[in-house]
């Protein structure tokens, strides 16, 4: 008489039927994607990739691992992922804008979290590109373009980022008066002077970053 027998990732045949091993996790490791960075509500250059291993270093299929985000205020996409047959599962990382270091937690069943690390490049300068201390007619437009650059750690450009014009100081006109930084970091605008001979300012505004002002001078 044939006896039922079952091992891990085997399929035997006997008493009447196929009998499927079931695998015991042993391990939930890290094979991409930690200590990765990117600027703020962008999403990693790389996949987060992890493997599940069974207590004989086996992979294990079709079980499903899954993801969140720990700190930072991201998001994860997608949220659970069934292992593949190496026993791998990868989802993509949106990094939040609230911190600097951010962490994921991978779990599977049985398993101690995972844990996966990363930093946010967050805005930390605003800056002067172009068009500081120009000088035009009362009520001309100055002869060229202010442009703010918006950099994060290491002279990073921000992408993005909104800023805000303001005029303090002699009543002229800047258009337009807010817009996005593009990939250099950069928001351009054009500042037609108030009527008024002599100085006057503008403020650059973004988030919580210390404001900036412009200066211009108006002579007839």
């Amino acid at each position: 008489m044939l006896a039922c027998c079952a091992f891990a990732t085997l399929t035997l045949s006997g008493c009447g039927g196929e009998v499927v091993a079931t695998q015991t996790p042993g391990s939930l490791t890290l094979v991409q994607g930690n200590l990765q960075s990117v600027q703020g509500g962008v999403e990693l250059p790389n996949p987060i990739v992890v493997r599940l291993l069974d207590t004989e270093g086996k992979p294990i299929p079709k079980t499903a691992i899954g993801f969140s985000v720990v700190t930072g205020g991201g998001a994860v996409t997608p949220g659970s992922v069934p292992t593949d047959e190496n026993g791998e599962a990868k989802t993509k990382w949106i990094l939040g804008t609230g911190e600097p270091s951010q962490q994921l937690a991978a779990r599977a069943p049985g398993l101690e979290v995972l844990t996966v690390s990363a930093i946010a490049l967050l805005p930390s300068d605003l800056v002067i590109a172009q068009g500081n201390n120009q000088v035009a007619k009362p009520s001309a437009a100055l002869p060229n373009p202010i442009v703010i650059r918006v950099l994060g750690p290491n002279n990073t450009p921000m992408k993005g980022v909104a800023v805000a014009f303001q005029v303090v100081v002699g009543g002229g006109l800047i258009s337009p008066q807010s817009g996005l930084t593009n990939a250099l970091g950069e928001v351009t605008a054009r500042w037609t002077l108030g009527s008024p001979v002599g100085a006057q300012t503008l403020s650059v505004i973004s988030g919580s970053l210390q404001s900036i002002v412009v200066s211009a001078v108006a002579q007839p």
